[in-house]
């Protein structure tokens, strides 16, 4: 799943402060480089101590600039022309004394006043060590920049250079890169996006019911991608202990009939249609009222039902999102049973994914496959969060291209 198209021709400045994180720096131009990117690197003067200007040089095929009075970059006031070059301006490493400086509006360098100068989107990739991360003036800072609209990309926990553990380190590039896509690849669209998630839990009495292993982690994700690229997004979600996403809708409800009615009271003129969430199959055809006593009940007598399949139902409906997008957790045949589902369904895609050993259900990595109609494959290996990212700019580039056609 290629991230070229959303960085080709773009020109982004890449500042680089002085921490030990510069090594990071590297492997972030570089891999801005290989996507099409047009990258600029500015440095302070602490960040040549850590990596040699001649490296950022060598990688971009461009001088890297320094110094506010370069008399020959300045000479046609070289700091307003790189201002108005770049379409994006990213820190990494951002180090506390260039946060302090930032929130204050004090730009004693050509980075800082590089950044005062632009009128373009500005990211931050934070890296400090874990006690200077959790000073009061550094999260002072920090909440003035993100109140201006400033993206903030970690940092992260772990082991730190100076052998603290905590949060500090610099998020690593891939994670970066996967982060300051989403900028260019907003669209502008009026885009209406559904998605469900999560388990349902259908009732046998009133304090047991049968349900599945989703944590819906997942489409929680997708829909955070989906918001992040614009989408007017409603999530409509079984039982989860999740925190709703920004900016999303977010509808709660217990089980597949009740999330079958809120999808078609609000499916309305969505555009993008994705069934994330772990329909149970089947629910119990009556649910008592009343406990079931284990000494009065014959609990293999109870007799089950089939559930409404939701996204069929949608697929089928005459006025059809333009893309209806299921889910297949395998644990056998994983491709054949997914494309089988996939072309009796009438899905535009499907997300396979194996959940054989208990794989995949409430974990923070995952692996999927994305097939569609033409059979076409694409695998994703990943945080659930950067997958979800990758997946959402595939099902709005088949919006794009639905409407080219």
């Amino acid at each position: 799943m290629s991230k070229i198209s959303w960085f080709s021709g773009k020109q982004i400045l890449l500042g680089v402060t002085g921490g030990v994180a510069c090594f990071k720096a590297c492997e972030l131009v570089r891999e801005l480089g290989r996507l099409g990117s047009n990258v600029q690197v500015v440095m302070t003067e602490a960040a040549t101590a850590f990596v040699t200007p001649l490296t950022f040089q060598a990688l971009t095929g461009r001088e890297v600039r320094i110094s506010l009075f370069d008399a020959k970059s300045e000479a046609g006031m070289g700091h307003i022309e790189l201002a108005q070059w770049a379409d994006l301006i990213l820190i990494a490493p951002t180090t506390a004394n260039t946060l302090g400086s930032l929130a204050t509006g004090r730009a004693p360098d050509l980075l800082t006043t590089l950044w005062l100068a632009a009128n373009c989107p500005k990211v931050l990739a934070p890296s400090m060590n874990q006690q200077m991360w959790k000073d009061a003036a550094t999260q002072k800072n920090l909440k003035i920049l993100v109140d201006r609209g400033i993206i903030v990309i970690g940092p992260d926990y772990g082991i730190q250079a100076c052998g603290d553990i905590g949060t500090g380190r610099m998020t690593e590039p891939p994670e970066i890169i996967n982060e300051i896509s989403q900028i260019f690849s907003k669209t502008s669209e009026d885009l209406r996006v559904m998605i469900t998630a999560g388990p349902t839990h259908e009732p046998i009495d009133p304090v047991r019911y049968i349900t599945n292993y989703s944590s819906g982690q997942m489409g929680f994700e997708l829909a955070r991608a989906a918001e992040r690229l614009s989408a007017q997004v409603t999530l409509i979600c079984g039982p989860v202990n999740l925190k709703t996403p920004l900016g999303v809708n977010r509808i709660n409800v217990t089980n597949a009939a009740e999330m079958l009615t809120a999808v078609t009271d609000h499916i309305g003129d969505t555009h993008i249609f994705i069934g994330a969430a772990a329909v149970c199959d089947i629910r119990p055809k009556l649910a008592s009222q009343s406990k079931l006593k284990k000494e009065k009940t014959n609990f293999s007598s109870i007799e089950f039902v089939e559930n409404p399949d939701i996204i069929k139902t949608i697929a089928a409906l005459p006025n059809r999102p333009k893309i209806v997008v299921g889910f297949a957790a395998e644990t056998d045949n994983m491709i054949k049973n997914a494309t089988k589902k996939m072309r009796e369904k009438g899905l535009n895609f499907i997300i396979a994914n194996d959940v054989s050993d208990g794989r995949i259900f409430g974990q923070q990595n995952t692996t999927v496959t994305l097939i569609d109609r033409n059979n076409l494959r694409q695998e994703a290996t990943g945080s659930k969060s950067s997958v979800a990212n990758e997946l959402m700019r595939i099902f709005i580039e088949s919006i794009k291209d639905l409407k080219c056609n």
